[in-house]
């Protein structure tokens, strides 16, 4: 098949994604590490943890997504399966999709979160 690299040109945008959603895991767990020594909001912290198990969730999704994009490629190369290389092609794209929402809920929380924990403070 002629087109097999296809696939792998979404890689690299994937691979930004879980960098800067990595970048966004050790800020908020920082964050989070802090608040848990000094401070007693109980609330906050609970909250922002069920933000962490969500941006950890969205990384799931982008490293399968590329695992399958992987093998998309190998399969359309090696092979030349292209129903196959399609159907795996697509069912990434629908896991990046569910990742890149899971961000969307993150960036929308992240907001209400932030003030209220300014209105505490």
């Amino acid at each position: 098949m002629e087109n097999w690299y296809l696939p792998i040109t979404i890689v690299p945008g994937l691979g930004l994604l879980i960098l800067s959603t990595s970048n966004l895991m050790v800020t908020l767990s920082n964050e989070i590490s802090t608040m848990i020594e000094n401070s007693k909001e109980k609330t906050i912290i609970a909250k922002k943890l069920k933000q962490l198990k969500l941006l950890n969730m969205g990384m799931v999704f982008f490293y399968v997504a590329v695992a399958l994009l992987l093998v998309s490629a190998v399969f359309n190369g090696l092979y030349s399966a292209g129903k196959i290389s399609l159907y795996t092609s697509v069912l990434a794209i629908i896991f990046a999709l569910i990742g890149l929402f899971s961000l969307v809920i993150f960036s929308f929380r992240a907001v209400t979160i932030r003030q209220k924990q300014f209105k505490i403070m």
